[in-house]
Formats: C-alpha cells, sequence, structure tokens
C-alpha cells in the first residue's frame, strides 16, 4: 500500500488544524464555555460588561488562531513549496524542497479528521496535516493505509 500528493499548505488549511486542536482541548473548551456563561449572565443580570467579556472570550481565540495560522505559513520556510507526502507501509515520508522526513508508525500518536483534513499527530503538538483536497483520490488509500498501521483507539477518522 502507497499513497503519494502534495500539499501547499495555506492559512485556511493551517487554520483548520489549529481550530481542531485547540477546540478539543481542556483549555479551548473551557475559554469558550467562560465566554457563553458570560454573554448568558448578561441576559440575566443586564450588566453590560459580562457581554463585553463573553464577546471576547468567545471571539479572541478563533480571530488569534486565524492571525497565528497567517503568520506561521508565510514565515514558514517549508511552506513555500509544496510539501510531497509519501504514505506507506513504513510511515511517512516529507519532502520539502531537498529535505526528507520519515517517520515511522510506531512514532505516531493519533490520527483524527476535520470535514477539511486528516491530521496524522506525530507527537502532542505536531502533525501531519492532510488535506483532503490536496490528497484527491489518495484519500479513501491514505486512510486505509493508518487504519492498518495504527491502533484503533489512536484513530479517529470520519
Amino acid at each position: 500500500m502507497r499513497a503519494e500528493f502534495e500539499v501547499k499548505m495555506t492559512t485556511g488549511k493551517m487554520y483548520d488544524y489549529m481550530m481542531r486542536h485547540t477546540f478539543t482541548s481542556f483549555a479551548g473548551i473551557v475559554g469558550e464555555l467562560l465566554g457563553i456563561l458570560l454573554v448568558a449572565g448578561f441576559f440575566m443580570y443586564g450588566q453590560w460588561i459580562y457581554l463585553a467579556a463573553g464577546i471576547v472570550c468567545v471571539f479572541y481565540q478563533p480571530v488569534a488562531l486565524y492571525l497565528r495560522s497567517r503568520r506561521q505559513v508565510k514565515n514558514n520556510e517549508a511552506f513555500k513549496e509544496p510539501l510531497k507526502y509519501v504514505v506507506d507501509d513504513n510511515g511517512v515520508s516529507v519532502t520539502s524542497g531537498e529535505n526528507t522526513e520519515s517517520l515511522e508508525w510506531d512514532k505516531m500518536y493519533k490520527a483524527v479528521s476535520t470535514s477539511r483534513s486528516v491530521i496524522l499527530y506525530t507527537g502532542r503538538i505536531n502533525a501531519c496535516i492532510f488535506p483532503k483536497e490536496d490528497m484527491k483520490d489518495q484519500k479513501d488509500e491514505v486512510i486505509r493505509i493508518i487504519s492498518a498501521h495504527m491502533d484503533p483507539k489512536q484513530v479517529n477518522i470520519r
């Protein structure tokens, strides 16, 4: 089994990853819940400060993530050219320019999906982002390879 594809990283693709990563973490969930509670507090008690603080809590994180995504794509040299991925029985290889890095399956942390991407975590924070639009007809093969080589408890791809 083998799949090859290129990924041209964009702000939108990075933002999709960052939103999924942040809003499935404890801090991301708590931040949004706090914002919602503050807005609810405004409706219950009529205090404008609750509304202002709630709006800041609810909208700050997504806006900050978008700006960070844009900055990361713009400033990271690896994203200047398309990343060439090879997913096979040995693991995942990524080539950027003349540099190639390979990761074996036993080094993978977990695999998840969003509506736009398949995300293969190589650590708690770092990941390979496989946008579905870039994988094209290779998407099903990539998912099959990931599922065959990782523990089912580590794979949450829909």
